[in-house]
């Protein structure tokens, strides 16, 4: 049996999309994952492979997500000690249950939240253990930024759910401030508040790993998927870009700074 995973760190990536099979084609030449259906669940579903190991998943954008215009998207579980104790927890520092806790058979619990800014994340007991988080491979998810009207309030939210604790920050000038988290020394990402000419609500972004930068947002823009922002450096000297891919769902990368 894996080793569980402390609570409070992200385990699970899925994208919920219109149109499965050609996000299985994209990111299987993007990012160089595999697709390999899972069997035993009621609803069509397929994991992400990196390797022999899998790293989340895509099923259909819900019924009842598109009769709400919910748009493709990603979005990460944390592993949590007790899904229902925390959904409730979550919705008493003033977030919303969106999804109530319910049992996937065999697998786990889960539920999904969202944040008093309005940001969605889920959260997942394994009844199996879940690998334990290492120094991230290429393949792998590297980064969970937020994107929030109030980082600050965001964070006293997910420290109180998660236990994450402030890491280090970065003056972005006007900007404001770039709020990195995680536990104890350990970084599991970045929070900051959106400017006003940033589309949309609060949200989630997630990175991937990848060896090289140029060769990743050539593939993006050669399978249909577009560029946002970058390639950019940031502070430290890793590359990121920020994409979108044919059916709309937000998605980046990240290539670590060359020794």
């Amino acid at each position: 049996m894996p080793e569980q995973s402390p609570s409070g760190r992200f385990v699970w990536y899925e994208l919920m999309t219109t149109d499965p099979q050609a996000a299985q084609s994209f990111y299987t030449h993007v990012v160089g994952w595999s697709a390999a259906p899972f069997e035993g669940s009621e609803t069509p579903y397929t994991l992400w492979m990196n390797g022999e190991a899998p790293v989340g998943g895509v099923m259909e954008l819900p019924p009842e997500s598109r009769a709400h215009d919910t748009p493709p998207h990603w979005i990460a579980y944390v592993e949590v000690e007790d899904v229902d104790a925390t959904a409730k927890k979550a919705a008493k520092l003033g977030g919303t249950i969106l999804v109530e806790p319910r049992e996937i058979p065999n697998v786990g619990r889960f539920a999904v939240l969202q944040d008093p800014q309005g940001a969605a994340i889920a959260i997942h007991h394994s009844n199996q253990g879940m690998p334990s988080n290492g120094e991230p491979q290429v393949g792998q998810f590297s980064w969970n930024e937020l994107a929030t009207t109030d980082h600050e309030a965001a964070l006293d939210f997910y420290s109180k759910l998660f236990g994450w604790n402030e890491t280090q920050s970065v003056d972005m000038g006007e900007m404001g401030v770039y709020q990195m988290y995680g536990q104890g020394e350990e970084m599991f990402g970045g929070m900051f508040n959106k400017p006003d000419e940033m589309p949309g609500p609060p949200a989630w972004l997630y990175y991937t790993l990848v060896d090289d930068i140029d060769e990743a947002v050539e593939r993006v823009r050669e399978n249909g998927g577009q560029v946002l922002n970058g390639p950019m450096e940031v502070p430290g000297g890793s590359m990121i870009a920020q994409c979108m891919d044919p059916q709309g769902a937000m998605f980046a990368l990240h290539a670590t700074a060359r020794g």
